[in-house]
């Protein structure tokens, strides 16, 4: 194989592996799995938790969006009543991150994690802290 072949081959094979997920099943209550790419307040474990988000009253989907898309290459990727998915694409190689939310019982579920890769160098960890400061800026959360 000549070396057009091979450099060809790889640059097809990273595209596919950054393509976009079209459909997918609400995980907003289930832990990340064992790679450190994940967050989420219902994974117990050091390396995955974060910490609760309590809803102030009055807190809707909507508003939570909005901050939610107030980050940089953000969209909506699902939203079916107090659930949504925001998909944020990094900047250079655009691998997508999903950032699930979900109103329950006065908070706010949030599992964050990194579609591809093992590590993510803290990226959904500081994303999703970032979020907290500015919910809790706009008064939509309790500052814990």
């Amino acid at each position: 194989m000549n070396n057009i072949t091979i450099v060809s081959l790889s640059l097809l094979l990273l595209t596919a592996c950054g393509a976009g997920t079209t459909t997918m099943t609400d995980r907003s209550h289930l832990p990340c799995g064992d790679s450190p790419r994940c967050v989420s307040t219902q994974d117990d474990r050091e390396d995955f938790n974060i910490a609760p988000f309590e809803l102030t009253n009055g807190t809707n989907i909507d508003q939570i969006e909005t901050v939610a898309l107030s980050f940089p290459r953000s969209s909506v990727a699902a939203k079916e009543g107090n659930y949504l998915r925001i998909e944020y694409k990094s900047k250079v190689f655009r691998y997508v991150d999903d950032m699930e939310l979900k109103i329950e019982d006065g908070q706010l579920l949030v599992r964050s994690e990194a579609r591809i890769g093992y590590y993510d160098f803290k990226v959904n960890r500081k994303r999703v802290e970032a979020f907290r400061a500015k919910l809790i800026e706009t008064g939509l959360i309790v500052q814990p």
